[in-house]
């Protein structure tokens, strides 16, 4: 059957069987409070992989399995030689995590391949699915593990070399799971990528928003900070006289926050993590550490949001004589999304009749990695509240569709029909 232009305009995913899907799969590591716990490289993790990859191939798709064991699911197009269209995301969760991180994406995608083969389309350039190894990193470290091993962004050695709290490395997890596959990882080529996720925050909700135009990834830097001051008893001891690691903690935590205000819309400033000794009542407090996190949508805005915060901890450390220690923890570029790409999502969101707004990722996904590959867009829908990494998150069944019918539109028209 060749698809006419009438053909493509109507076609739509099957929102029931992909909602069911999601059903099955979160049934793999389903926990009591009704989320999923299926950690990377597990055997909850081994049993989830068989099961997508067993869909993949009774949709007809051949499975390729790298060394890090991404695993790519290959709908044939008329030319092969072209390099795929992909799509794709991860399986493995956080251990009180939801149905949809990442599942979504991985579903989504075999919905696309199993609508085109129930109206008999071909597509000229080839169609593949991907889910990547350990984005989560709740088992190990670091995350994005797969898709950052695949764009060259840390080496298969240094990735294997990672262990658990039991002392387990990946590789020997890859390896008592079966999926320590043959590829060498960035040997497989990319045309195109799109990943299609829940917001995982309260933006496109809070909207009333369906379809959110994903334009890129929040730029990342994380720090540890130490302030050092002297205990002392809080009784005898004037204010005037105090050395308060506490006080001058909270006029730094507090620009953490004042910076990402000032550098909006996306400005984000977070303490996360705070350790105050002694911690007792009635001590003042000699020593507190606190964790900083700074994001937003370009490395020119968030770390002018890092030179702001030392500027500060410069000034009290001469003001008040007290020691402040800043120390950097991992830092991740802002990640824009191609061009062609956010415009080929927004048409295929307008045309569908779906209520559409541009939008950014606050958290890392796989895209992130792909996008240094080939040109790479993404595709946001609610979650119910804003929540995710948690085992109440949820989706609207009708979102999950709008989504995924997005995605067949925009891999369509990249693809493109056979001639």
């Amino acid at each position: 059957m060749t698809a006419t232009a009438l053909d493509i305009d109507t076609l739509r995913t099957n929102g029931q069987r992909l909602w069911q899907s999601l059903m099955d799969l979160a049934a793999i590591g389903a926990t009591p409070k009704g989320g999923v716990c299926r950690l990377a490289l597990s055997e909850l993790d081994r049993q989830g992989r068989d099961r997508v990859v067993q869909w993949a191939r009774e949709a007809g798709l051949t499975v390729t399995v790298d060394r890090i064991g991404n695993v790519f699911m290959r709908r044939a197009g008329r030319n092969n030689a072209l390099p795929p269209v992909m799509t794709g995301s991860h399986i493995d969760t956080q251990p009180t995590g939801g149905k949809f991180d990442g599942n979504y994406g991985v579903l989504a995608g075999l919905e696309v391949v199993r609508t085109l083969n129930d109206h008999g389309i071909q597509t000229e350039a080839p169609i593949e699915v991907a889910f990547w190894t350990n984005e989560e990193g709740s088992r190990f470290v670091p995350v994005m593990m797969g898709s950052g091993v695949f764009a060259g962004a840390f080496s298969l050695e240094h990735a294997y070399a990672a262990k658990d709290a039991e002392g387990i490395s990946v590789r020997e997890a890859l390896e008592a799971i079966g999926y320590l596959g043959d590829e060498a990882p960035g040997a497989h080529p990319i045309g195109s990528y799109f990943e299609v996720h829940i917001e995982q925050g309260p933006v496109l909700e809070d909207a009333g928003v369906t379809i959110g135009v994903v334009e890129g990834v929040l730029g990342i830097r994380w720090f540890d900070c130490t302030v050092t001051g002297m205990e002392a008893h809080a009784g005898p001891t004037p204010m005037g006289l105090r050395r308060d690691a506490l006080q001058v903690a909270t006029q730094l935590m507090q620009e953490v926050v004042a910076s990402a205000l000032r550098h909006g819309p996306h400005g984000r400033g977070t303490v996360g993590m705070v350790r105050v000794h002694p911690n007792s009542r009635n001590v003042i407090p000699g020593q507190v550490q606190f964790s900083i996190d700074l994001r937003n949508a370009s490395d020119a805005l968030v770390d002018q949001q890092v030179a702001e915060v030392f500027a500060l901890a410069e000034r009290l450390q001469a003001q008040t004589g007290l020691s402040i220690r800043i120390e950097p923890v991992s830092s991740y570029a802002a990640q824009p999304f191609d061009a062609g790409c956010i415009d080929a999502v927004r048409r295929a969101a307008q045309a569908l009749g779906h209520s559409h707004m541009p939008a950014i990722s606050g958290a890392g996904h796989d895209a992130i990695y792909a996008a240094r590959l080939a040109p790479a867009g993404m595709v946001f829908i609610p979650c119910k509240d804003g929540i995710s990494h948690n085992e109440i998150e949820d989706a609207d069944p009708a979102h999950v569709t709008a989504g995924a019918d997005v995605l067949l539109r925009v891999m369509l028209e990249r693809a493109g029909l056979a001639r």
